[in-house]
């Protein structure tokens, strides 16, 4: 058999990506990667399917996370999930949310983020992938390999001639989300700093990014937000080429004709080392629920038990994303609706479940810009009474939408899990 039949070619579904170019080339690296054997990487931790996508050259771009290869997918390759399922089905998931869309609320994430604008969600889109590394059913790779065979031998002796066509396996829907480098997970960030602090000027910056993460997690109600799946990235940039010469040229043994060169340099073009810290928030595939948890677990946001938690809002904060959660007609044109034709993808879509969950992010958002005007702290925000905002059918030919505030008063048996 010929080296370029030693992999499973498929005639890829077309991802049609034409308001993202970086994205898009970013994706077709991933297909031709795969088309020479270059295949996804199962992640080993977690309780999924999970796959690092590389590049042609091998290196890692992406996170891939398929639909059927959810927690309680059909085809999920790890057996925990299947145990769970099968012997505790009164722990069956999560009661909140609809079963196998954690590919959609991994998008849906990313949508939130670059709406408002925090750039703290790697960019993220649902797109189809095939490859002989991910799980698919026996009978599938029999039946391709079967294929492979018979127009390998009948091609030898018919000049060619193929019985059958060489499809592949069939592309998986689900996730994926761009590779971060040089990050690092936050409880590992966090012992580091509580041994070395970090200069005061960082920790600023650091907690204008914790807010971000705040804003984003209590929107999309994170069901799974903790301390291992949102990492931090904190660089030292050193001062440039031109700052160097700068120190130099104020040395006192410079000869005259260098010296007089200094006086042509802007001295506001100079600066010292800065400080980059940037956070970025993955795993997102367990949010968006159509209600509030109500039964066994309250499902906590982690980081409301951390000091910077216990900061009030910064003015910052409030400035970038108050002026479009306070605006109804952002909250429902650009984050509802577009939340709404996301999810509508699914072929299990269920418009009624859609609205519910959206009535749950509404009331996220009351929450949030109330608790922003009155000068509250994220450990106070996460202390509020749940909020559901329902969207109340009324006449279409007056073209408004009417909403009704309900508070959502069922807890779960267990609020301190």
């Amino acid at each position: 058999m010929e080296a370029s039949d030693t992999h499973i070619f498929t005639p890829w579904t077309a991802n049609i990506i034409d308001d993202d170019e970086e994205y898009a080339e970013i994706i077709k690296q991933a297909e031709r990667a795969i088309e020479h054997g270059i295949l996804p990487i199962r992640i080993l931790a977690g309780s999924s399917g999970s796959y690092f996508v590389r590049n042609p050259d091998g290196k890692i771009i992406g996170v891939f996370k398929p639909k059927d290869e959810e927690p309680y997918g059909r085809f999920n390759p790890k057996w925990t999930k299947w145990f769970q399922k099968t012997l505790c089905p009164c722990c069956f998931g999560r009661g909140c949310l609809i079963p196998n869309q954690g590919y959609l609320s991994e998008a849906g994430a990313s949508l939130i983020d670059q709406k408002l604008r925090l750039n703290i969600v790697p960019k993220t889109r649902s797109v189809r992938l095939a490859a002989e590394s991910f799980n698919y059913p026996a009978y599938q790779r029999h039946l391709v390999s079967a294929r492979r065979e018979i127009n390998y031998n009948v091609g030898r002796h018919m000049h060619g001639k193929r019985v059958f066509e060489p499809k592949g396996l069939r592309p998986k829907l689900g996730s994926f989300q761009l590779f971060v480098n040089n990050y690092i997970g936050a409880d590992v960030f966090l012992k580091q700093i509580e041994q070395n602090p970090l200069p005061k000027e960082v920790m600023d910056k650091f907690q204008k990014q914790f807010e971000k993460l705040v804003v984003l997690d209590y929107i999309i109600r994170n069901t799974d937000r903790n301390m291992t799946n949102w990492l931090v990235k904190y660089e030292v940039h050193e001062a440039p080429e031109r700052d160097k010469l700068l120190q130099t040229l104020s040395s006192p043994h410079l000869q005259p004709d260098t010296q007089a060169d200094n006086n042509d340099l802007n001295p506001q073009e100079s600066s010292t080392n800065t400080n980059e810290i940037l956070i970025a928030a993955i795993d997102n595939g367990l949010a968006f629920p159509f209600k509030h948890p109500d039964e066994w677990r309250a499902y906590p946001f982690h980081w409301s038990w951390l000091p910077f938690a216990k900061i009030p809002f910064s003015d910052e904060i409030k400035s970038n994303v108050l002026p479009f959660l306070s605006d109804m007609n952002f909250v429902q044109h650009e984050l509802c609706d577009e939340i709404q034709r996301l999810f509508a993808q699914d072929k299990n879509y269920n418009r009624r479940l859609v609205e519910r969950q959206l009535s749950v992010m509404r009331g996220q958002i009351l929450n949030l810009v109330q608790a922003m005007r009155d000068g509250k702290s994220p450990s106070q925000l996460v202390q509020m009474p749940g909020v559901l905002v329902e969207h109340i059918p009324a006449d279409e030919s007056s073209g408004r939408k009417l909403f009704r505030h309900k508070f959502y008063d069922r807890y779960p048996l267990f609020s301190w899990f």
